[in-house]
This record gives C-alpha cells, structure tokens and sequence, in this order.
C-alpha cells in the first residue's frame, strides 16, 4: 500500500528522510524493528537540558527560542538510538495565545493569570492569531533542518478538553472541580470553549505540518478523569472535530495523525473510529488486548499501537528494564512482517511522560532491550 506520492519540489527544502521506521509503524506497515520514541523525551531528567533550561533563563525562556527549542528537541537523539523526534513545546502554547497568560513557576507548574470561568470569559474566546505562535513553527522549522533527515520529527498539541482543563482551573488540578462544575452547570459554555479550542488546535497542527513537522499527535492527557457518557461527549467528540480538519498531506507528502488518551483504555472500541492512524496507549492497557480490539488484521483497516510501559520501571535495575520490555513487546506479540500489505503494528514508548528523577543510562538500557528484543521476535 502507498502512503505517500511523489514529494512536491518544495519538499527538498529539508534533507531526505533516512529512518522513517516510526512512520512506516503509524501506517502499520512492517519494519526491521520496533520503533521507539518516549514522551518528554527532551526534559529535566537530561543534564545538558537542565544546562540550556537554566541558560534560557526559564521554561517559556526555553520554549520560545528557536535556537534553544532547536537544541533541547536534538539532545536526547544525541545520547539515545530513537526513532523520532518530538518539538519541544508546551500544550499550552494555543491558550497563552488566546491571551490567558501562561506563566511557569519554578517547582509549581503552569499557570494562567486570567481563567476562563464565566459567561463573558468564554464568550470572549477565539481561535488564535497564529503569529502569536510563530516561535513554534519556526522551531519545528530549525528541527527539521537540524536533524538533517535523522528521523522524523513529531508536532503535537493539547486536546481540546485537556486546554478546556486548564484554562478553566487556572492550573493543574486534583480534583478537576471547577472545569467539571461549569460542565455539568452550563454545558452550553463548556460546548462552546471546546469548539474554540478544537478550531484552534486543528489550525496550530497545520502550521506545524506546514511548517516541517512529518507527524502530529495529539495529548488528551486528562481525557480519563471524566465519566463515561461525559467522555464522548466532551472529550472524543471535539477530537475527532480537530481530526476532521488536520491536513492528510503536505507538499506531496502524508501525515500520519496520533490520539493519546491518558486513562482512556475503556474508551478504545470509540476511539476506533477516530480518523487517525495511531492509538496511545497508558501503562493500564495490555497491549495485546488492544490489538486484538483495535489493531485491525493484515491487509485491512485498523489502528497501529503507541505505549505503554510504565514510566517508573525505568528506575530498576537494569536487568529488571530488559525483563519487563520483553513483557511489553511479547504482550503486543509478533509483529506484521509481511512488506507487501498492511498489519498490525506497535511503537514502543511509554504510557506517559518520562520522569525528571529518572536516571539517564536506564533510558539507554530502555533503548537497547527495545531493539534486541524486537529484532528477536522478527527472527534478525
């Protein structure tokens, strides 16, 4: 099966790809091995990024310098054998442009100086001018140049429920009581800022495509803190709405769509249905369930399969790391070997994002288990 035409003249602005093993993955397509990228993979638990963090000044400091953003996305490519790349950006780039005021304070997390917490607040929200968010597309831009073809690089954004989370509690919450008092109070507004947001991300991801970035995903990290009924409703829907209007290709070229849903391993069968090509999924999920679910059968439809061992294996013992990859990898089962048709597929990650305590040669013993071991199942 094609997935691609040929690339368009302007596609030459950037280098030639030389490991497309994670995309060919998203098009449950076979590979030599299973791919691997990790999530937060360019973060604290790095030396040389706490080195640029603190050279930029701050985290907003960091991410709005193409130069900085640009060296922080290539460090972790530097130490480890990975299969992509991922921007190095914040979800909450889109509200900030709304005006919010995101700030970061050190050992708290983001902030928004002005909530979205009445009638007149949400009334008051439009899609972005996507100037405000020229840092990131010139960021994915430089990426794109400094990897020089490595890998692919990944663009991504917040769903628009996990913005609505935020940009309604100001901040990180535990128990989520405001966003979910003005859901079930005024549905209409809840209705009404997922709309906004949706229209917005969608427009954001396809700058960044434009902009260079060969895969986009989107973070529905707090998808999984609502009921069931609430999640379709609130959650799914204005996904699919982002997915509807994303860009299938660019200058010649497809784009494979990634949905991550934290905690939403009982939502799978719907998540099915959404028109992308990959499902992440958390440490919760066992992957050869999902598959079965959702991985579709050789030669037809289905989804290809990101995640999902736990992040906090990674501060065992080596021996321990290998052992329970192998449990991740032989869970999935034999991967599609076939190189003339579609099957199912996996890329290994984890089930959310790294750790800033983790130690980074566990990383490397992640890595190296990863490759073994799928090289192993496909008889290499």
């Amino acid at each position: 099966m094609s997935t691609s035409a040929a690339p368009h003249p302007a596609a030459s602005r950037f280098a030639p790809l030389q490991n497309d093993t994670f995309l060919r993955a998203c098009w449950r397509q076979a590979t030599d091995h299973t791919p691997l990228w990790l999530m937060r993979q360019a973060g604290r638990y790095l030396p040389e990024y706490c080195a640029t963090r603190a050279r930029a000044g701050s985290f907003m400091g960091l991410a709005t310098n193409t130069d900085f953003a640009t060296e922080v996305t290539l460090q972790p490519l530097e130490r480890y054998a990975l299969d992509a790349a991922i921007l190095f950006s914040d979800i909450l780039t889109v509200p900030d442009a709304m005006g919010l005021g995101l700030s970061f304070a050190q050992g708290e997390g983001p902030r928004f100086a002005t909530p979205v917490r009445d009638e007149a607040a949400v009334a008051a929200l439009q899609v972005p001018d996507m100037d405000k968010l020229r840092y990131v597309f010139d960021a994915v831009t430089s990426i794109r140049h400094a990897l020089k073809g490595r890998v692919p690089l990944i663009g991504f954004s917040g769903s628009p429920w996990t913005l609505a989370c935020y940009m309604v509690e100001g901040k990180g919450s535990d128990d989520y009581r405001l966003v979910k008092t003005m859901l079930y109070s005024r549905p209409d507004l809840m209705h009404r800022m997922l709309e906004v947001n949706a229209d917005a991300v969608a427009t954001y991801l396809n700058a960044q495509i434009e902009a260079g970035a060969q895969a986009v995903m989107i973070f529905d990290s707090w998808g999984g803190v609502l009921a069931d009924g609430a999640f379709q409703q609130f959650s799914l829907a204005y996904t699919a709405r982002v997915l509807q209007q994303l860009k299938r290709e660019h200058e010649g070229v497809a784009i494979p769509r990634i949905v991550f849903t934290k905690g939403g391993g009982q939502w799978l069968d719907a998540m099915s249905a959404l028109d992308c090509e990959v499902l992440g999924l958390d440490w919760t999920v066992n992957l050869g369930q999902a598959r079965a679910r959702v991985g579709g059968a050789v030669g037809g439809p289905g989804k290809a399969l990101q995640g999902n061992i736990d992040p906090n294996v990674l501060f065992a013992p080596p021996q321990q790391i290998a052992q329970e990859v192998t449990r991740v990898l032989d869970s999935f089962g034999t991967p599609h070997l076939d190189p003339l048709t579609t099957g199912p597929t996996h890329i290994f990650n984890l089930g959310h994002g790294i750790s800033q305590y983790t130690p980074p040669e566990h990383v490397s013993a992640l890595v190296e288990a990863v490759h073994t071991h799928s090289r192993r199942q496909r008889g290499l």
